[in-house]
């Protein structure tokens, strides 16, 4: 469905993505770990066009969307849930989402659940999975809490109705509880058919969601395997993700 083909990317003459290939199949969560500064968030924003990649392919259901402008790939159906939340903090939660909806129907701002069509991420279905954002749904973005805002930026990704969501750290700051419900999110997306690439520095949050991993060190994927595989290689996990090795055999990862 998503396929990252040799791609590299640069910022001036720093070369950041060095030849990065991946593939994102359809109804799965592909998650990206890796240490702070090795590219994670560069591939993110080279998939959606916002750093565009000098070389190699980022084709989307068998087009190539490499040079393409951003709005043309987020009316492809690839939303990103960026690092840091990026919210309008001066617009209220109906604002924030009323920007992102494509084909959901009309909004009003004087409206918490306006009229949309049946079926996908509309309005109505992401309040019904973050009923907190419908309470506070008048309120502004710099009014909400760190969780709440994360909630929305991720219901603002999904009112697009993506194919592909790329979701940028996002348990980054937040605590247990958040990060369970985060979790719950992301099984359900998969189970609905919407197609997941997660960067994550929290290995135990992201093995956890997965159906297939690949760690990033200095610009290059550098070890794919399946989540399970992953949590039980103690080498891996301390030399890339700086996990610590269990004192007695493989570490348990927690429940979310």
């Amino acid at each position: 469905m998503l396929n990252i083909v040799d791609v590299h990317t640069y910022y001036g003459d720093s070369h950041v993505l060095q030849g990065v290939t991946l593939n994102v199949d359809k109804g799965t969560v592909t998650a990206v770990l890796g240490r702070n500064g090795v590219g994670k968030t560069t591939l993110c924003r080279s998939i959606v066009g916002l750093t565009p990649a000098r070389s190699g392919s980022v084709i989307f259901n068998g087009e190539e969307i490499t040079r393409l402008p951003p709005h043309r790939i987020y009316d492809r159906g690839i939303s990103l849930v960026p690092q840091g939340r990026r919210i309008f903090s001066s617009l209220t939660v109906l604002e924030n989402l009323a920007i992102a909806v494509r084909g959901a129907g009309t909004v009003s701002p004087g409206s918490p659940k306006p009229d949309a069509k049946a079926g996908g991420w509309n309005l109505q279905k992401v309040f019904s999975v973050f009923p907190r954002l419908s309470e506070r749904s008048h309120h502004r973005g710099n009014e909400l809490s760190g969780g709440e805002q994360q909630m929305l930026a991720i219901a603002r990704a999904l009112v697009a109705r993506p194919s592909v969501l790329l979701m940028d750290e996002p348990t980054e700051g937040l605590a247990p509880m958040l990060i369970a419900e985060v979790a719950g999110v992301i099984r359900r997306l998969r189970d609905e058919g919407t197609s997941i690439l997660l960067a994550e520095q929290n290995a135990a949050f992201a093995t956890k969601v997965a159906d297939y991993v690949h760690i990033m060190s200095k610009g290059k994927v550098v070890h794919s395997t399946d989540p399970v595989t992953l949590w039980e290689n103690e080498e891996i996990k301390t030399q890339f993700l700086g996990v610590p090795p269990a004192p007695t055999g493989p570490q348990s990862r927690p429940d979310l």
